[in-house]
């Protein structure tokens, strides 16, 4: 008899996205069942990788009330359930399964941490945060850094006294680099340049991402607003969602994105690929990160990055091999980097060789997978 493995996520779409593939390679082994707040995509990850899912509403913001309900619903599942593993890895669903794991008797409590978002935060709401992250750890039996960064900064922090380990070399499923692949778009660079309205010359920047304050997008705007006043060529791709009830930008920015003409804003897309293939660089200048797959799927579509020293942005980039690496929170040091991108095109295009190269050798999923399997397999 297969032993069983609970995956938890706090949102169902983390099970379809995130970890897209892996549940259902890890479902040859385990008996997996996939447990998330159900947003609409709960079935199609159950017909998708071939498991049982299970609905538990979760709330990505902290309300007590609510999340007691999902702690106890949380509790039912998994005392029904009795598996041998339960492993989460969005904060939400972490806190709560670990607690519950705990309460209940699960063997294996495995936490993957992939962000820590204590460090976007001040005063009592960091503090808190920091509280949930410790509780979250003591509940865990084994506790698992995404990258090398996550594992320093837990320990600086003195979030977790337990041994930490990083899968691999980090991240959470790696990337599918058959399927983000110039050649696995279906069209070429110049027909979805002349679709999305560039010209030939223009240099074309693409963020993908939650367009949200944490993702330092309030500097993007200041550096966009300087850039297209010297230099017309300066464009701006723009991918993502707008949260604003959650972590909004400075006044004035979000219409900025969306009307002004250096700037083409498409909105939340499910296939990133040829707006990655589009551009000429991605801008990425993110507050905090935990091991970020928009850097890693742009690499392998052969575009160098333009990233903040944080965890996770400074282990897929090199600084000058593969991309940039600049301070986070910096306009002035975000506007003078995409300057020098649109000013060495030598320089940009051999970075530009070395991405995709890069991600291949150090991440690709089926890697990542088998070294997560084997974890799992060494559990008693």
């Amino acid at each position: 008899m297969r032993k069983k493995l609970v995956r938890v996520t706090t949102a169902d779409i983390s099970l379809l996205g995130l970890l897209g593939g892996q549940l259902g390679f890890l479902n040859r082994e385990f008996e997996v069942v996939g447990l998330a707040a159900d947003t609409g995509c709960l079935d199609t990850v159950a017909r998708n990788e071939g498991i049982r899912v299970i609905d538990v509403p979760m709330r990505r913001d902290i309300s007590l009330w609510s999340d007691l309900r999902s702690l106890f619903t949380m509790i039912r599942v998994l005392r029904k359930e009795r598996p041998f593993i339960v492993h989460s890895n969005t904060p939400k669903g972490s806190l709560l399964s670990m607690v519950a794991g705990k309460l209940v008797g699960v063997p294996n409590r495995l936490y993957t941490v992939t962000g820590l978002r204590y460090q976007g935060e001040s005063g009592t709401k960091r503090k808190l945060l920091m509280l949930m992250e410790r509780i979250t750890c003591f509940c865990a039996t084994r506790v698992i850094p995404e990258g090398e960064g996550v594992k320093k900064t837990l320990r600086a922090d003195r979030i977790t006294g337990k041994p930490l380990s990083v899968i691999h070399n980090g991240n959470i499923s790696g990337i599918d680099t058959s399927f983000f692949s110039p050649a696995a778009v279906g069209k070429t660079r110049k027909e979805l340049r002349e679709e999305l309205g560039f010209e030939d010359d223009d240099f074309v920047f693409v963020f993908v991402g939650r367009i949200v304050k944490d993702k330092g997008m309030n500097e993007l705007a200041d550096a966009m607003r300087s850039l297209k006043r010297t230099d017309s060529r300066c464009k701006l791709l723009l991918v993502g969602p707008f949260e604003s009830d959650l972590d909004s930008l400075a006044e004035g920015n979000e219409e900025f994105f969306r009307t002004d003409e250096s700037i083409k804003y498409v909105g939340f897309q499910s296939d990133v690929r040829p707006f990655l293939l589009a551009a000429d660089a991605l801008v990425f200048p993110s507050y905090r990160e935990g091991f970020p797959n928009v850097v890693m799927q742009a690499g392998a579509m052969g575009l160098p990055s333009i990233v903040t020293d944080i965890n996770g942005c400074n282990e897929i980039i090199q600084e000058g091999l593969n991309g940039r690496i600049i301070p986070p929170r910096d306009e002035a040091a975000l506007e003078s980097v995409m300057r020098w991108f649109m000013d060495n095109p030598e320089a940009v295009s051999s970075m530009a060789a070395h991405a995709r190269y890069m991600i291949q050798s150090r991440y690709e999923r089926e890697d990542v997978w088998n070294a997560l399997l084997e974890m799992y397999r060494s559990l008693s």
